[in-house]
């Protein structure tokens, strides 16, 4: 979860530090004091995308460190993981730098990364919810993806669509073949007689070296065995040879060391040179005796490598990827025989199709479990909201791409079923979609019930709240405030919340639910104006919730009011 936040010199915020906890935190301040500044300062970190004019004004560049407790996090970390990237598998620090030009640099555990992994890894870490958010909720891959968390399907749903996929292309590969039955035949027989000339050749890139390394030495054969004989002539066969000589010296050096020991140093590097002259005269001789003129192999030499250069010319490629080539053309043409075989082609189709069938059957009837339990909880929720006598309703529509009277599902790669929700704003209407039935502030209470009834099945741990309880007001902004500290409360079985919730509020009701509580507010230093938060003490939150209820002008009553909300 989010344990500290560092902004400097980002919009009208000149240095902040914040340290946070778990479970239910209110951020509360006067209207334009700059509360969605964290917000957004908080989701560069994570990997949004980064705008001109962010930077406080006068200054070259700003900063946004976010540091994360990870230790529970095992997505994260399994991520960290695949990018090799440091972790102690405790904390996570990722930073934002932008600057004044509109470059920005992104860091995680203090390596540089791009913005697409800063942003990959923040889906791990943080949920935002701003009011825009829950226009999400319209999109029918948004209400299937809430669906499968809460069914806890999300791992057989893949599976569904990489089985899919696999049906799929071997569909396509089928209706190809079908429809290109007489050019596949021709390519066949044009890559038979390919691969045949390819393959007489039977070379490699190795082999390919070998043969011209061979074919030099023997087309220099005659030049090798007299330049041989003639360096043996020198170095030891002649009357003034090299080892004769050196013999002399090597005789007249160990006279003189009778006379000057120091003289030693020389005869033992002279011996030492005689016996690699010996090691040299002996390899020479191996060697002329085993050296043969082979007029044969040299022109069958000739005729190969004529060969390769023939056929590396016709087809268009180096000597030596004439053997990747005909690897090439094996393949296609295994690949063109199961198009050719129209049965086989079919039986590998069949039995991907079954395959999917089984795990979409399984997915569905996942869907029609969790559907139910969703539909009952949501609406549930929706009473407490003053959304009496309102209904949701998860609708699995089957896809049937054929007549609906046959009513037989066709593969999809996200299942049998497409997944709407419904709704009843209240009793006697019928359930309608969400798109066409809810209003904007019902859109925002249901919105609010979905992410509480969902939230246990969630794996991100920190959540965040920007003024989704615009336009609620009274009762129904007491029970928004319950719905939201019960999302940050410890789970069955937990001491302490493993879970964080941030609210952006304006409502008195809300902020009095908090567990914790931070204030923004703005001031003028010098010529600039400047935003600040504050973590509120007691006596604190309750001037900041009397001027949420009462005003500028603070009363005494407005204090006792506060002070009781709190104590509620």
């Amino acid at each position: 979860m989010l344990q500290s936040l560092s902004i400097r010199d980002f919009v009208i915020v000149n240095q902040l530090d914040l340290e946070f906890e778990s479970g239910f935190t209110v951020l509360t301040g006067e209207t334009g004091a700059g509360k969605s500044i964290l917000i957004d300062a908080l989701s560069l970190a994570l990997g949004a995308r980064g705008e001109g004019g962010v930077t406080r004004a006068g200054c070259d560049k700003a900063e946004i460190s976010a540091i994360f407790n990870i230790s529970n996090n095992l997505d994260a970390l399994e991520w960290l993981k695949q990018a090799e990237l440091d972790s102690d598998g405790l904390e996570l620090v990722l930073r934002r730098v932008m600057f004044v030009d509109g470059r920005s640099r992104a860091y995680i555990n203090g390596a540089t990364v791009t913005v697409s992994q800063l942003k990959e890894l923040g889906e791990f870490l943080v949920d935002i919810y701003s009011q825009n958010a829950h226009h999400s909720l319209l999109k029918p891959a948004t209400q299937r993806m809430v669906l499968d968390n809460f069914g806890e399907l999300s791992m057989l749903a893949s599976q569904v669509s990489a089985h899919f996929k696999a049906w799929n292309k071997l569909n396509q590969q089928r209706v190809e073949a079908e429809k290109n039955a007489s050019q596949y035949a021709d390519e066949f027989a044009e890559l038979r007689d390919k691969a045949r000339e390819l393959a007489q050749l039977s070379i490699t890139a190795g082999e390919w070296d070998d043969l011209q390394q061979e074919h030099v030495r023997l087309s220099n054969g005659a030049s090798l065995i007299s330049g041989g004989e003639e360096c043996r002539e020198l170095l030891s066969e002649g009357e003034l040879s090299a080892m004769r000589l050196l013999s002399q010296v090597q005789h007249k050096l160990q006279h003189l060391c009778e006379y000057d020991a120091e003289i030693t140093e020389a005869v033992e590097a002279l011996d030492s040179t005689m016996i690699q002259l010996e090691e040299t005269d002996r390899f020479l001789n191996r060697y002329l005796q085993r050296a043969d003129l082979d007029p044969a192999r040299l022109a069958e030499l000739d005729a190969k490598i004529q060969n390769i250069h023939n056929v590396s010319r016709k087809y268009r490629v180096q000597p030596e990827e004439i053997g990747e080539l005909l690897t090439q053309s094996q393949a296609r043409m295994a690949e063109l025989a199961l198009f050719a075989n129209d049965g086989e082609l079919a039986r590998q189709e069949s039995q991907a199709l079954i395959a999917y069938m089984q795990l979409a059957t399984k997915l569905s009837e996942g869907r029609q479990l969790a559907a139910a339990k969703l539909s009952t909880q949501i609406s549930a929720e929706m009473q407490r909201l003053s959304l009496s006598g309102g209904k949701f309703e998860v609708a699995l529509n089957l896809i049937d791409k054929n007549s609906p009277e046959k009513a037989q599902p066709s593969p999809n790669i996200n299942g049998l079923e497409q997944v709407e929700f419904l709704v009843a704003g209240h009793a006697g209407v019928a359930a309608r979609p969400l798109a066409k039935a809810a209003s904007g502030g019902e859109l925002s209470r249901i919105s609010l019930a979905i992410r509480v009834v969902t939230a246990q099945k969630e794996s991100i741990p920190t959540m965040i709240f920007d003024e989704v309880d615009v336009g609620i007001g009274g009762g129904v902004a007491e029970v928004v405030g319950q719905l939201l500290k019960q999302l940050g409360e410890p789970a069955h079985g937990e001491k302490a919340s493993q879970r964080q919730v941030l609210v952006i509020t304006h409502l008195p009701q809300v902020a009095a639910l908090g567990m914790h509580q931070l204030r923004v507010s703005k001031s003028l230093v010098g010529t600039q104006t400047l935003s600040t938060i504050a973590v509120l003490d007691k006596v604190e939150r309750v001037e900041e919730i009397a001027r949420m209820l009462g005003g500028l002008e603070i009363t005494e009553t407005t204090r006792q009011h506060a002070r009781e909300m709190l104590a509620r």
